[in-house]
């Protein structure tokens, strides 16, 4: 009885095992990372983020560019490339702007909001019904309005960033 039972076990297990291989190979464009990328796509290029909004920070389109080209480096297995890509995404920071949310009895601020706005167009050559255009992804972090913007602005800009890739990627190749 008991050996019969380990039988039926292993046998459902061996399905198993067997259905769940054929799940994720039969369609070729799922990965374990969530994205969604046909076979015959090879290459991406993701150039120099460019800064259009008002308030400067000077670091944060090299930060951006390079967030955007490890995020796809590690999550996919695209080659970056200058020129003639199948994918290319271009992204602009449209917007940085740093607002009170919360305000005292006597109308002092705080808390304030440094908040990130990017624009991106996204094109894929081989299937251009999986393009975005014109798309804009915000994020922000709140800080203590004791606090100077200069003296938490990286480690704001850095956990905005992330954010900011995060949905760019889950929008353009996770198509989420």
């Amino acid at each position: 009885m008991k050996s019969a039972f380990r039988h039926t076990l292993l046998r459902l297990a061996v399905v198993t095992l067997v259905v769940m291989a054929g799940l994720t190979t039969s369609c070729g464009i799922y990965s374990f990372s969530g994205t969604s990328i046909q076979p015959d796509v090879k290459t991406i290029s993701i150039p120099y983020v460019e800064y259009k909004a008002l308030r400067v920070n000077p670091s944060l389109s090299g930060d951006m560019t390079e967030a955007l080209q490890e995020k796809f480096r590690k999550l996919t297995r695209l080659e970056q490339v200058d020129v003639d890509a199948d994918l290319e995404l271009v992204c602009e920071i449209t917007g940085y702007d740093v607002k009170a949310t919360a305000v005292t009895a006597d109308e002092q601020a705080a808390q304030n909001r440094l908040t990130v706005t990017a624009k991106i167009n996204f094109s894929n050559k081989k299937y251009p019904e999986d393009n975005v255009e014109n798309k804009t992804f915000s994020a922000y972090e709140d800080f203590d309005a004791t606090q100077s913007l200069d003296a938490v602005e990286a480690t704001l800009c850095e956990t905005i960033v992330e954010k900011l890739v995060e949905d760019i990627f889950n929008a353009t190749v996770a198509q989420w």
